[in-house]
């Protein structure tokens, strides 16, 4: 697998995102409370706008989430399902803290169906 370096893990702020090109894509690199790290795609499928990684990290029960800044669909950054429309996903990728960098694998999982 080919891993992407982005930046230091201290780089995102806890509760907070960033975005970086992996392969050509944009993604959105998350950092939770808790200090674990996610990372999915930066586009909100509902707007096409490339902004997730601007949204409101949090959790709906033990799922860490990313609230869009958008039109606030919250999306599981575990597996990049939408938990308010469970006929929309956003692309998940493998992501890896090693020495304190941050670095970003390939697609885990492909999005279901992205809406426009």
């Amino acid at each position: 697998m080919t891993w992407t370096e982005i930046c230091s893990v201290d780089a995102i702020p806890l509760e907070g995102g960033v975005a970086a090109l992996v392969g050509g894509e944009a993604v959105a690199i998350f950092r939770t409370y808790s200090g674990e790290v996610f990372a999915i795609s930066n586009v909100d499928p509902f707007s096409g706008a490339s902004v997730l990684s601007r949204g409101i990290v949090g959790s709906r029960g033990d799922v860490p989430v990313v609230s869009s800044p958008m039109y606030k669909q919250a999306f599981d950054l575990t597996t990049g399902r939408c938990l308010d429309d469970d006929s929309v996903s956003v692309t998940a990728y493998e992501v890896s803290v090693v020495d304190g960098r941050v670095l970003v694998g390939a697609a885990s999982l492909e999005p279901a169906r992205e809406s426009t």
